[in-house]
């Protein structure tokens, strides 16, 4: 069961991002891949979002989506991803209408959203030292710092996640440095402008337990220091319970549930996310008995099922409406905050698709 997180702030009035309806597809000689296909959810300040599902099921695409790094062919076809101001002053942007290489584009990555990838050797270069590639986003973001603070600013920052003899290390290359400490300095490299939004993209899934143990305790205690909110992706539901606030469990392209972390763990409301749990082992699970698996695996993304996609591994499908029509992500009970699943055992439809009034 998820610890409690009463030393969290509260969650804000208003986001500092908002996705809405949020598409991104690929384009290739194959087909059409809707690789991000209708998402919505909200991020606060202070608080960990947690995104969560199979491989395949969008997570990374949407996290380079709202960066606008996403690899050609794909591009985004609809939808909205607005960056509220700090503080409610201001006017919000709407990421997806900024040319995604211009210069406020730019400003946005690594300044007020930065990104921490599951391998640091892919976001380091081989042929720079750790310290000057931290050095160089700090001048990037602001071109009054000099390079002599710069580089104090960066032994400060590898200092801060905990990095022995930041001094030293400063000069160091990444393939001199343990999966760990990489890890560590891809943390201090994406702090280096005091982001207001980290999205943490499998950050622990190369590691041993230990030092996932650590990476995740770092990321509590400076989410803690400096209010900032967290975007966690990962496969991983114990890092969920350990980590997230809310959840958003995707498939296929599309989040199927939506819920605070203890509501989701107590009271699961999609089939998906009731088979993800049952999957995951137990100290009370009697000995040598096999794991509870989900019967298939994640559709290829050229040959989509028709109507909900996951009807085809779904245990309480309901034929000639699972398999025809495509549920909604709509409320479950009242409540300011009830939980989001897009299920026909909870919205049922009539014959022709639309919902049932109760």
């Amino acid at each position: 069961m998820p610890a409690d997180r009463a030393t969290h702030p509260q969650v804000s009035p208003a986001p500092i991002l908002t996705v809405r309806d949020l598409c991104t597809w690929y384009y290739s000689s194959e087909g059409l891949v809707r690789a991000v296909d209708g998402v919505n959810f909200d991020v606060h300040a202070g608080r960990t979002l947690g995104i969560v599902g199979e491989s395949g099921c969008g997570k990374s695409v949407t996290a380079r989506s709202i960066l606008r790094i996403v690899e050609k062919p794909g591009k985004i076809v609809r939808g909205s991803i607005h960056l509220h101001p700090a503080h409610g002053q201001g006017a919000s942007r709407d990421l997806v209408k900024l040319v995604a290489d211009g210069p406020e584009m730019r400003e946005i990555q690594g300044g007020d959203i930065a990104l921490v990838f599951q391998e640091p050797m892919t976001s380091f270069s081989p042929v720079h030292t750790v310290g000057n590639q931290i050095i160089e986003t700090i001048q990037l973001h602001d071109r009054s710092v000099t390079k002599a603070m710069a580089r104090d600013r960066a032994i400060e920052l590898l200092q801060m996640v905990g990095i022995p003899r930041a001094e030293r290390r400063v000069d160091e290359f990444a393939y001199q440095l343990s999966g760990g400490l990489r890890q560590r300095a891809m943390i201090a490299l994406a702090l280096a402008c005091d982001p207001r939004l980290l999205i943490a993209d499998e950050p622990t899934t190369a590691l041993d337990v230990t030092t996932q143990a650590q990476i995740l305790e770092l990321l509590r205690r400076l989410q803690a220091e400096r209010g900032m909110a967290i975007m966690l992706i990962t496969h991983n539901l114990g890092v969920i319970a350990e980590m997230a606030d809310d959840v958003a469990v995707m498939y296929l392209g599309r989040v199927v549930e939506q819920a605070s972390v203890r509501d989701l763990f107590r009271t699961p409301q999609h089939p998906y996310t009731r088979a993800l749990l049952r999957s995951i082992p137990s100290l009370h699970s009697p000995p040598r008995q096999p794991l509870a698996t989900i019967e298939g695996s994640v559709p290829h993304p050229l040959n989509r099922p028709t109507g909900c996609p996951f009807h085809p591994r779904c245990e309480v499908a309901i034929a000639g409406t699972c398999d025809t029509h495509v549920p909604e992500l709509l409320p479950i009970g009242p409540g300011p905050t009830p939980t989001l699943a897009s299920c026909f055992q909870h919205h049922p439809v009539d014959a022709s698709g639309s919902r049932e009034v109760r």
